[in-house]
């Protein structure tokens, strides 16, 4: 089983190696300037928002997470060794493919190579690999005075304050997302989060789950990035977001929403504001048109739908492979109620990389 997988950049190439319970994960990043060091503080710190074992919305399995980082020329590795991996886990159910897993997938792949634990390579905790490289994006971004936050926008019908709500370039809704990183739950109105936590923790004590939506919203990303067809915006952060394996859904701006709007409606006018600068009066393109970023005249806004976590505690009806008849399981192991918290920050990595890919390709 080939245990990697390859993003392939305009100026980045990054390869995110290991399973969820092999020895060690990682990731490779090749394009990086030769001055691009990490910040292993801000690493740390990255990768504890997304770190496992910490509350009752997340998964019980506990994971330092702790970064180490080699170079060799060009090329930087940052790897995580494994320290509570539990392969057992799953002896019981080794030829009966959990339903919405990529058990079954993973077989018809690699056959019989394919990992026997966890979902292997396929499992969420290669989030974390893509993490690292994320970190790294942000960084770079951040020193340009580049801003990447994301919250949840929805968890089991309990929507939090969006950026949809306030004005193109409102500087309250701005500041205010800007210290969700430091919050332990990932929103800006902390009421409306208890309301989340609560669908969370009941979908928990019910041996099942919930998905979730997360938004994410970029400030002072330069103007004029991107292009037609294959070189868009929208197309670059697609690609990487849907590499986040619970991502079913991508919308940009209003998204689907728009679909119901006329055009006279749909449309962003533009204008020049008290200053002179210009600016949208709405946003439903998102910061982006034809492919291009449009600076500050409006900033990228783009939302992520997050199915449930499959693996649930309820008995679920599957297929013995080896005996070839219908049965039912009970999966055993530690996961998240809800997944779209823990992956708050990995949204604004996947993002970093993309947007940081671009902006080297135009410097």
């Amino acid at each position: 089983m080939n245990s990697s997988s390859t993003y392939q950049g305009d100026a980045l190439d990054i390869m995110i190696y290991g399973e969820s319970h092999s020895e060690a994960i990682g990731v490779y990043i090749n394009g990086l300037p030769e001055d691009v060091t990490p910040d292993t503080a801000k690493t740390a710190a990255f990768m504890a928002r997304r770190a496992p074992g910490k509350n009752a919305w997340s998964t019980p399995r506990k994971e330092a997470d702790e970064v180490i980082f080699e170079r060799n020329g060009s090329m930087l590795h940052g790897y995580i060794i494994n320290t509570n991996t539990k392969p057992k886990d799953y002896a019981s159910i080794i030829n009966c493919p959990r339903p919405s897993h990529a058990d079954y997938a993973a077989k018809l792949l690699y056959g019989d190579e394919a990992s026997k634990s966890g979902g292997g390579i396929f499992s969420g905790r290669m989030t974390a690999p893509l993490c690292i490289a994320g970190s790294i994006a942000l960084q770079e971004l951040n020193k340009r005075g580049i801003q990447i936050s994301a919250h949840l926008k929805k968890v089991a019908g309990i929507c939090d304050d969006s950026y949809f709500d306030h004005g193109v370039n409102d500087e309250g809704f701005r500041n205010r997302l800007s210290v969700v990183e430091n919050k332990d739950f990932p929103v800006v109105d902390d009421a409306r989060g208890e309301l989340m936590k609560e669908k969370i923790e009941q979908a928990r004590l019910e041996g099942d789950s919930v998905g979730g939506v997360i938004e994410c919203v970029i400030y002072g990303y330069p103007e004029g990035i991107g292009g037609p067809i294959f070189d868009g915006i929208e197309a670059k952060l697609a690609q990487i977001l849907y590499a986040i394996p619970a991502v079913k859904g991508v919308e940009f701006g209003n998204g689907f929403e728009g679909s119901d709007l006329k055009g006279s409606e749909n449309n962003d006018a533009f204008a020049f504001d008290e200053d002179g600068n210009l600016t949208l009066k709405t946003n439903h393109s998102g910061g982006i048109q034809g492919g291009i970023s449009l600076g500050n005249a409006a900033p990228i806004v783009f939302a992520c739908a997050l199915k449930p976590t499959p693996s649930i505690s309820k008995t679920q009806e599957t297929v013995d492979l080896e005996a070839h008849k219908n049965t039912t399981i009970n999966i055993e192991g530690r996961h998240d109620p809800c997944v779209a918290p823990r992956a708050v920050p990995v949204v604004e990595a996947a993002a970093a990389i993309a947007l940081y890919d671009l902006l080297l390709v135009s410097m």
